[in-house]
Formats: C-alpha cells, structure tokens, sequence
C-alpha cells in the first residue's frame, strides 16, 4: 500500500502545492497520466527536482542538441558526470564546469564552497583524480557595500573550500558589470586525469546488485536546491537560504581518496555523486541509463537529524555524499575501504528488473514511479524566440570614433577598471601550488598543470565577455570559445574541447530564449572552425532578479594539450632588445568595449550600445594554427591575446612582471583604434631579432610595432608624435591595487 503521509494527494492537488514545488498545472497532468493516479507529496516533489530546469534542461535541450560533441579524441561528450578527452599514453583529460549563482546570491561563502565540492565530486565519481580548479565569476561593480560583500564572501569560499580538499586553485576570470548586481555568477570548473583502463561510468546494471551509500549522513540543509535554482531569485533572500548547501572539505578530500581506491576493485559496477537533487537525481538516473529499476529503503540511509521523511531525504542535498552499485555478495571489499577513510558506506537498496523508482520507509512504499520518467521522459519545450529590440536598433547604429584628449590618462583609468586590474586579491588567497605541479600560476593567458612523470602538460582556462553577447549574442557567442581558445594557443597549447556553463536569464521571455538561441548558434560555429568539441557543461537559467535579466554569459571553460614543456609561451616580455609585433589588423570597434564603459560614465542608462566587435572565424583559425606552429618551432619569445582594453592594456600587462622592462611602440593611424580598439583575432608576440625572418615567414599578417626596452618606460609614439609617456611602476601600481581600493572605499 502506497504511503501518503499527512498530506494527502487531494490536498496537494487542492492547494495547488505542486506549484510551489515548480510544477506547472499541465506537469502536475502529466505527473498523474504517468503514474494514473494522483502522486503522494513525495512523488511529488521527486518529479518537481527531476523535471526542474537545472535536472531535466526542458527548455535549453534543444539548443544542446546544436553542439558539435564529437571527435575522434573525445572518450565521453555530455551525459555522464563529466567529459573526457584523450591525451595519448592511455590517459586522458577529464574536465567539466557548473554554476552556483543562486546558493551564492543567498549564502555567498557557502554556496561558492559548495559549488566548488560539487565539482570536484563531478570529477572522481568518473575515476579521475581532480588536478586542479579553476573559476569564472560576475558581480555588480564594486560600488555598493552589498556587491562587496558578496565578492569577498564567494572569493573567500572558492579559497576556504579548495585549499583545504587539497586540489590548486590555478586561475580564473572575474569581470564586473551592473546586470549582476542582484544576481552573481559563480561558475567553478574542475580538471582530473585519469588512466583509460579506470573510466568509471554513473549506471545501476546487474539485477540484484547493491545500491551503498557512501559518505556524509543526510540532513535537512539543500532540500528543493535544484527547483531553487530553477527560479528568479526571490526579492527577500533569507527565504532561500534552507535551499543553500554546507560543505565540508575535510570530509571531501577523504571521499575522493576512498572513491579512487575503490575503482580498482572489479565489484564495483557504477558511481555518481548526489549533486543538484541528492539522492533523488543519482540513483534515478543511473537506473534510466542502464535500462533498469531501483528499490531503496530509507530506513537505512544515514541520517544526522531526528525523524527525517522521505521528502526530505529524498529531496536533501547534504553534500560530499556519493552513490555506488556493487556486485551481489562483494559489498564488504567496497565498505571496508571507506571504513579505512573513516566514511560510512551503507547498503541501501538493490537493482531491480522492473524499470520503476521504488522507495520504502517504515515498513511501506512512498513512492514508486517509472525510472524514465525522471531521468528520460521530462518535457521538452521549444520555448518562443523573438529578436530583441535593441539588438535591432544597435545593428542600424553607425559607430563613431569615441573622443580621447589624453591617452596616458586614459590608459591609467583602463587599467584601474575592475575587470582588467589584477586580481591578485582574489587569486592570492588561493593556494595554486598544492599537488606541485603548476607550471603557470593565475595571472596569465591560461594556468598551466604539469602530467607528471611525462614531459606534457595542460593549459586551463575559462572566458566570457557577456557585453559581445548582449550586444550581438551569435557574433559574442563565436568570440568566447575564439578568446578561449587564443588563450591556450599562447600558452603554447593545441585547444582540445571545451566545456561550457549557460548563464541567461528566465528562458520564457522571447527574447532572453532569442539570446540563449543565437549564442549557441555562434559558439557552436566557433567550436567546428575551431575544431573544439563540447564535451560537458551546465546550463543556469532564471539568473534575473527584480525582473531584470544578467547579461548572457556562457562561460567557456578550455582545456589544451602541452605535448612538451618546452612549448610553454609566458605571456609577458621576456627579454630586452626583443621584437614586438601585432598579429591582425585593428579596426574601429567599440561596441561592448572598456573605453565605452569608462567614457559612458557611472550615471549612464545604456553603457553599451553600438555593434559587437566583428569576427571571421577562418581568419582567427588561421591565425591561431599560425602561431601555435611558430610557438613549436622556437620563433616565439612570449605571446598574449589582445581583449578588453585592445593593444594599449595588452602592451602594459606585457610588462607588468618583475622582469622591469619597458616597451617602446610606434603607431599609424588613429590613435584612438589603435590603441583601445577591441578588434578580434590579434595577438601580441614578441620575437629575438635573429629570429624575426622565421616569424614573419610563419606569420603572414604580423607587423612590428615595437622593441622591448630596458628602461621601465611606456612609450609610443602615433604618427611620428609621442602619445603615451608613463613609468611602468606607477601603471602597474594603478593596475594592481584598484580592487583592493574600491574594496576599502566607503560605497
């Protein structure tokens, strides 16, 4: 007899309940011609999570489906925990990024913590051991004392969290922009290596195997966390915060060595950790991919809080918890070795034939519904799309050259903007250097973590600029998996794949689903030209608060391949005497750029306006093939990506080492494009003097615009005249303590 508990199915559907738990009328129908009959409160909430936004993707699923996933090194696209790209000698590279937004919105230290354990748990549960992290976050800018909070808090969790589990923060992105004031981005990304032979997959096979629960006991913190972030953010924030998980990173790094011994054990059959939905969303959906069902008692799930129901163990998502089957009668082997980390690892239920979702507690069943259902069978909706109307006026709009009277002012004020200052404050409190194996720390084109034992390595990073985006989302979505993509080719790495994280706002609005649309469409554009599959990612939507939608940001996490360390390209000058040429013609393109945010000033209703930068994606992939193959052939002295702030920011982070060197450039044309113009595929390089017939002859569109000096000045001189005089300390003291003075500052 199926259990209802105090509230009955008539009640539910009386009180319209469902619809608090994020069911819509027509969901709440179909719930019931599934199940024909009417569901108890906590089948209702299981298909709640399950058909959610952030579980089921029911309206962005068709737009994944443009992604192109496949490629003969990608050992498991989208589908599983995370993605896998093969590196050679039997290893590959296992990567994945996801959001916490709202968690961080409401509890910012923990949901950022929590974010990060998620991750990671994402990476081991597929047999890789996590090598290191990395992160992309968006905040309103830094000049109200609630956006500080915010920023300092998540910043704080991202360093609480990972230094203590034991796994580099080795770099990230932080930009700021006032459509995240009310609604951050917390995107955290995860890398893992791990040998072919050990590849574990999140399936229930074997008919009368054992379900173990492993790990930290359940309790109340997280229930309905996934419906949660399948929402707009709720105008009074406390009422969200039971939605917010509590990490604990002790107990994770324990988890990940239990988990990665207990693969080489051939009793184990599949694992995945209880992520968004806990228990809920793990063991439906690895009974619904290996075509079987699942029987569960809830009696014997640990808990830490007193008289826990089905709803809420079900619903919970305690963290550092995982899900494993195991073969009949070899139980013990598995448990002894998470007894051996001091972790609970209990039997739960088994693999039954009959594809249903069953649950029992106190002696009945509460629930029992069709497994596909959950995992398989949620609604898809080809939501509405329509063009946004400014997106109309700016494409009509004919950009004029902004006016600059005083270019060594305004590259100063440049460089003490937010989003291109250095985010030494936030990176400092990360420790970068746990495991030892980071080549290149945070602060460059892309983190660089050495394979050990073999001469390769891999180049991180993550990229975004959601101004392109909102400006232009088809022609922005192209330039973020191009920038990505620029980053590890000057690093001296071959691009791999990618893995993206979808922020956007509420998908129901035409024209938020219009940006989603044309976003995908460009990035999807980017990754065939660009030979870049996407092999895993996160989609977070409803990223609105007061009825006002963030900018579209889909975060591009990128993954590249070192196949040796003599490859490896810093992203500063390295010697003086050395040649500097710019790949790329510079053109006048202002839309969505710094110089439009500094200029329109803080008072301003539309910062951005005009046209996207342009992009020609043959012309970026030529170039990147260009470089990279210079990069192998020892041409190149250091080579770094021009982007928010164009040549004139890119020429001061050039120098901004303790190398002390300056640089002298010469210019044609108009000072203005040429110096803070944020025209697409151009990169910065440097070059010995010996070497430059090589480079010219690797490079066809290089030209030389300077030498770097010894004399830690920055010079350039426009059209025979000097235009920028300026000591390199005092730019970089402008550059480096802009954030620590805004967070000082009095809003």
């Amino acid at each position: 007899m199926l259990q209802t508990f105090d509230i009955s199915p008539e009640q539910i559907e009386a009180e319209q309940l469902y619809k608090e738990m994020g069911l819509s009328d027509k969901e709440y129908d179909m719930v019931k011609v599934i199940l024909k009959r009417q569901p108890n409160f906590t089948e209702t909430g299981i298909f709640s999570v399950m058909w959610s936004e952030h579980c089921s993707y029911k309206t962005s699923k068709p737009l994944l489906k443009k992604f192109p996933t496949k490629a003969p090194n990608v050992l498991q696209g989208p589908g599983e925990g995370a993605g896998i790209i093969d590196i050679g000698d039997d290893q590959a590279v296992v990567f994945k990024i996801e959001s916490h937004n709202h968690p961080s919105a409401v509890e910012p230290y923990q949901g950022a913590a929590t974010g990060v354990g998620g991750i990671i748990r994402d990476i081991f549960s597929m047999g890789a051991r996590p090598i290191a992290l990395m992160n992309s976050l968006r905040f309103g800018n830094l000049t109200s004392e609630r956006v500080k909070y915010l920023f300092k808090e998540v910043v704080h969790g991202i360093a609480g969290y990972g230094n203590c589990v034991g796994v580099p923060t080795v770099g990230g992105e932080v930009q700021f922009d006032d459509s995240y004031e009310g609604n951050p981005l917390v995107n955290a990304m995860c890398v893992g290596l791990i040998n072919h032979d050990e590849i574990q997959k999140g399936i229930a096979a074997g008919i009368g195997n054992t379900v173990l629960y492993a790990g930290a006991p359940t309790g109340r913190d997280g229930i309905h966390g996934a419906t949660f972030a399948s929402d707009d953010l709720a105008e009074d924030a406390n009422k969200d915060r039971p939605a917010v998980q509590v990490g604990d990173p002790f107990m994770e790094k324990l988890l990940i060595e239990a988990s990665l011994e207990v693969i080489h054990s051939d009793a184990l059959v599949g694992m995945q950790d209880m992520g968004a939905a806990g228990l809920t969303s793990s063991a439906s959906e690895m009974a619904s991919k290996a075509g079987t069902g699942m029987e569960m008692n809830l009696d014997l799930v640990p808990q830490r809080e007193l008289n826990m129901s089905a709803y809420e163990l079900m619903l919970s998502e305690s963290q550092e918890r995982m899900l494993l089957v195991v073969k009949k009668g070899r139980e013990q082997e598995i448990t002894d070795v998470f007894e051996k980390y001091g972790l609970q690892a209990v039997a739960v239920g088994e693999v039954i034939e009959e594809k249903i979702f069953r649950l029992k507690q106190h002696g009945g069943i509460v629930a029992d519904i069709p497994v596909d259902a959950l995992a398989e069978e949620a609604p898809v909706y080809q939501m509405p799309s329509k063009k946004a109307e400014y997106f109309k006026e700016f494409q009509q709009m004919e950009m004029e050259i902004p006016v600059v009277t005083d270019y060594t002012e305004m590259l100063g004020k440049l460089l003490e903007q937010p989003t291109i200052a250095s985010k030494e404050w936030v990176y400092n409190q990360y420790d970068s250097m746990v495991q030892t194996n980071t080549v290149v720390t945070p602060g460059s084109d892309a983190a660089i973590v050495r394979i050990k034992g073999t001469d390769k390595a891999l180049a991180i990073t993550t990229d975004c600029n959601s101004r392109y985006i909102y400006l232009d989302p088809e022609t922005g979505g192209k330039i973020a998996v191009a920038e990505a993509s620029r980053n590890i080719v000057c690093s001296g790495a071959k691009p791999l794949g990618l893995t993206d994280g979808l922020n956007f706002g509420n998908p129901t609005k035409p024209e938020i689903f219009w940006q989603m649309e044309k976003s995908v469409d460009g990035m999807s554009e980017a990754c065939r030209a660009l030979g870049t599959p996407v092999i895993s990612g996160n989609v977070s939507l409803y990223n609105e608060s007061r009825g006002k939608a963030i900018f579209p940001t889909p975060v591009v996490g990128m993954v590249g391949l070192l196949e040796s360390l003599d490859h490896l390209t810093p992203s500063y000058f390295q010697h003086e005497g050395d040649l500097v040429f710019l790949i790329g013609e510079t053109k006048a393109e202002f839309g969505g750029s710094e110089l439009q945010n500094v200029l329109a000033g803080k008072d301003s209703d539309e910062v951005y306006s005009g046209k996207a930068p342009a992009i020609d994606l043959k012309t970026e992939a030529k170039r990147q093939t260009q470089l990279l193959d210079a990069i192998h052939h020892g041409v190149v002295q250091s080579a770094h990506d021009l982007a928010e702030g164009g040549l004139a920011v890119a020429l001061a982070e050039s120098i901004f080492n303790e190398k002390g060197f300056g640089v002298s450039a010469y210019l044609d044309g108009d000072m203005t494009v040429e110096l803070f113009s944020e025209t697409q595929s151009r990169f910065l390089v440097t070059v010995k003097p010996e070497d430059e017939k090589r480079f010219t002859e690797a490079v066809n569109d290089a030209r030389q615009i300077g030498v770097v000096t010894s004399d830690s000045t920055y010079s350039v001189t426009g059209n025979g005249k000097k235009v920028i005089e300026a000591n390199v300390h005092t730019l970089c003291k402008r550059w480096k303590g802009a954030i620590s003075c805004l967070l000082k500052s009095k809003a």
